[in-house]
């Protein structure tokens, strides 16, 4: 078993022993490696992002959150080199770029052979401009979309007028390669869109923010036809 295959098999491994822990000893004799390979590969998963943990003290040992990890998924080659490098396309002012990135590399270390080539080769020849943006405000709508929390933003208009915003996050739309947040904006009590690049800052509140129907603050977007909307209600924040 290579180094690629044994790392996917030690991540189902423990998952199938969670959330009780498994000594390196005895992940050691199921794979037949050393305890010194099996402490490098848990460390290298760590290092990638996999919830995995060490437990100390008697009856401890290694084991995996099952609720922060997805069961495998069966790609075809086609299917991986074509995730490979939509996630390749991602550049540093895109949600979740980080996470992309990252993502890519698992796929991408999943495949064997020809397919991994194949999909390397491709992400190769997908090439993007690079474009400005404020790592902690991308950071800060990701984590307030993820958690559901109230955000306070400050925002620039099309016409160059600031403003102070508090806003419900609902999601995001991207549409002429420009990204926005689609929030209930308390400030106007109505749905907004706010173009990210002209977010100058964003501090999350660490209040929960109330739940709202994405479909209905979209009405009136840009997006409104692809929804098929019965009404209208999102006025643009340009």
């Amino acid at each position: 078993m290579n180094r690629t295959a044994r790392l996917y098999a030690l991540v189902e491994e423990l998952r199938a022993a969670a959330p009780r822990p498994l000594t390196v000893a005895a992940l050691a004799t199921r794979f037949e490696v050393s305890t010194r390979t099996v402490q490098r590969d848990l460390q290298t998963l760590m290092q990638t992002g996999v919830p995995v943990r060490s437990m100390p003290g008697r009856g401890g040992g290694w084991s995996i959150d099952p609720e922060m990890t997805l069961p495998p998924i069966h790609l075809t080659a086609d299917e991986a080199s074509a995730l490979t490098a939509a996630l390749a396309a991602a550049d540093a002012s895109t949600p979740y770029a980080g996470a992309a990135r990252t993502a890519a590399q698992k796929i991408v270390a999943s495949l064997a052979g020809p397919a991994s080539a194949a999909a390397q080769e491709l992400a190769a020849r997908i090439v993007t401009l690079p474009t400005h943006g404020d790592s902690a405000i991308r950071t800060a709508v990701e984590r307030a979309l993820a958690d559901n929390k109230v955000l306070r933003l400050s925002y620039t208009d099309a016409a160059g007028h600031g403003s102070n915003r508090v806003v419900e996050p609902a999601g995001l739309l991207t549409a002429d390669g420009r990204w926005y947040l689609i929030a209930w904006c308390r400030t106007r009590r109505a749905g907004r869109g706010f173009r990210l690049d002209r977010i100058a800052a964003a501090a999350p509140t660490g209040e929960q923010a109330q739940p709202h129907n994405l479909t209905e603050l979209l009405l009136g977007s840009a997006a409104a036809g692809a929804i098929r909307p019965h009404r209208t209600g999102l006025t643009h924040t340009r």
